[in-house]
């Protein structure tokens, strides 16, 4: 089945969209999976925890993660900080 020019045109607009949405989509996986690791150091947070230096630092590195820019959908440019022991 063929596509009408009008029904061509709003195709490509709709491709055109998504692929224009791109950087946000991708800065919004790059937030979630951020939270996610963020949410499992969230007890370390709590007033009988006394959180050590390194996972001050890797828990602000991980807040400044967005700083970073996705490059593609699987993040593979993100430097993700290392986790303490």
């Amino acid at each position: 089945m063929q596509l009408t020019p009008a029904e061509e045109a709003a195709r490509d607009a709709e491709e055109k969209a998504w692929a224009d949405g791109a950087p946000t989509r991708r800065m919004a996986n790059l937030r979630q999976q951020r939270n996610i690791l963020l949410a499992q150091t969230d007890w370390m947070g709590n007033s009988d925890v006394t959180m050590s230096a390194d996972w001050k630092t890797y828990r602000q590195a991980l807040r400044d993660i967005t700083k970073q820019t996705p490059a593609d959908d699987s993040l593979s440019n993100i430097t993700w900080p290392t986790k303490p022991e």
